[in-house]
């Protein structure tokens, strides 16, 4: 079934308001064994009759988000008249549900509301439990055209996901007819990239039947998803899990940091930081995460040499000998951290940022870590040469990655 979403807003095109309509409404719709084929965002006015029109020849179901206010650039309701060839109406039914909505807020209701009251002509109206703006469904015309379904939807979130779920999802059940729903699965995967997939696992992959594979690479991860049913994806995960295994970090959508604070608390263990390149990241992404106060003890920011002896113990002569970006002084950080705060694991990173303060011997994009147990310490020293904000952000994921490899 081919599904197409219209956003509707200039607001949306400004960037003064995120769009987040497309991706929830495609994580429901796939639930439903749907997919959306295309997501188009244009501004109020004349756009919104373009894009439908252009959309409901080439589509089974069109979803048209926002434009159904009572102002003058809502004009949703009008261009989907011109589009559909029928004329506007007002709908008794939906003038009740406006006016009691006015009168249970002890509210007027102005002139300017009538409009929201206003049907097309064999179109549905969807009741709108939480704001004046009814939805609209105008079904597939039959043996005429256009043959697509027709939804219209107000733009606040509060209102169209309800509503979505209410009146929408059982009309889209039935427009459908899928009985057998594929299922989907995401795997999270830190420390390689999708050229090693495409590499080592790809064509083994494309063997599995019934089985569809697709990437989402960010900085630092990568989600394999897998679609199909129970059977494909059983086995499209043991062929990522035999060659990857210890990258994968969960199959749930959970953050890296989400997954070391479950596995921390899990473990009956505690963390601590000790950070100078990252400022605090590491631990503000640990601290985002509920349940972090159970787990995370002590997150010392040392920037400076004098923070460093001062706070958790690195030794003067360290620093002088190796510098503060280096193995050993990372080592002693993490240490000190680990003995100051009585933490269970402390990690640690000291590293050049950039884009000024690199040398031959440590370029921009230099970074020494440190993980300390009660059983030792390991160090480790990279490259990630980036932008100076992608380059803490890389650095606070190794980081994390190496609690969770511990764990």
């Amino acid at each position: 079934m081919r599904i197409e979403i219209i956003n509707t807003g200039t607001e949306l095109l400004l960037g003064s308001t995120r769009n987040t309509h497309g991706s929830w409404i495609g994580q429901e719709l796939v639930k439903l064994g749907l997919r959306v084929q295309r997501q188009t965002t244009v501004p109020d006015g004349v756009a919104i009759e373009d894009a439908l029109a252009e959309a409901t020849k080439r589509s089974d179901a069109v979803i048209v988000t926002g434009g159904l206010g009572p102002t003058s650039d809502d004009v949703t309701r009008e261009a989907a008249a011109k589009v559909l060839g029928v004329e506007l109406m007002e709908d008794e039914a939906a003038l009740r549900a406006l006016r009691k909505f006015f009168e249970v807020r002890k509210k007027p209701m102005v002139d300017a509301n009538l409009k929201q009251a206003q049907n097309l002509v064999g179109a549905d109206v969807l009741a709108n439990h939480n704001g004046t703006a009814p939805g609209i469904y105008a079904p597939p015309r039959l043996g005429g055209e256009p043959s697509c379904a027709v939804f219209l939807l107000p733009g606040p979130p509060r209102e169209l996901y309800p509503l979505f779920h209410e009146e929408v999802v059982p009309r889209l059940r039935a427009l459908g007819g899928v009985e057998v729903i594929d299922q989907v699965q995401e795997l999270k995967f830190v420390g390689i990239g999708e050229s090693e997939f495409q590499d080592q696992l790809d064509a083994d992959l494309a063997k599995v039947a019934g089985l569809e594979v697709g990437y989402c690479a960010r900085l630092g991860e990568l989600d394999l998803r897998l679609i199909g049913q129970e059977r494909a994806i059983a086995i499209g995960r043991n062929l990522a899990e035999e060659k990857f295994a210890e990258f994968l970090v969960c199959d749930d959508g959970a953050s890296l940091e989400a997954v070391v604070v479950r596995t921390l608390a899990k473990a009956g263990k505690t963390l601590a930081t000790a950070e100078s390149c990252t400022g605090g990241m590491i631990a503000s992404r640990v601290t985002d995460v509920s349940g972090a106060s159970e787990v995370f003890t002590h997150g010392f920011i040392t920037y400076a040499d004098d923070a460093k002896v001062n706070l958790i113990g690195v030794s003067h002569e360290t620093l002088a000998n190796y510098g503060a970006v280096s193995e050993e002084v990372a080592g002693e950080m993490a240490q000190g951290a680990l003995r100051v705060s009585g933490a269970d694991i402390a990690v640690s990173v000291t590293g050049i940022a950039g884009p000024t303060g690199g040398t031959e011997e440590k370029p921009v994009g230099t970074v020494c870590l440190g993980l300390a147990t009660r059983e030792g310490v390991e160090t480790f020293r990279e490259l990630h040469p980036r932008s100076r904000k992608d380059f803490k952000l890389q650095v606070s994921q190794r980081a994390l990655d190496l609690v969770r490899r511990v764990l």
